[in-house]
């Protein structure tokens, strides 16, 4: 049987794992230990992840110099 993260042990790492070892955390513990706790906290930990990844995107965008802004003075 692998050795899985305890609860505390998940609580006190999940700040510091990457969105991807995080889903492969996720994908693991749905394959094998299926504990639905921690399914929840790493479905929930990835989903903010993402969001700030997904966010940042938009700011970049949001933020670039516009070509019709510039081609119009």
């Amino acid at each position: 049987m692998p050795n899985y993260l305890t609860w505390k042990a998940l609580n006190d790492q999940l700040a510091d794992f990457t969105e991807q070892e995080i889903l492969d955390l996720l994908e693991t513990e749905k394959r094998d230990a299926r504990r639905s706790t921690v399914l929840v906290r790493l479905h929930q930990r990835y989903t903010v992840l993402r969001m700030l990844r997904e966010r940042a995107a938009l700011m970049e965008i949001v933020n670039e110099p516009s070509r019709t802004t510039q081609s119009s003075r």
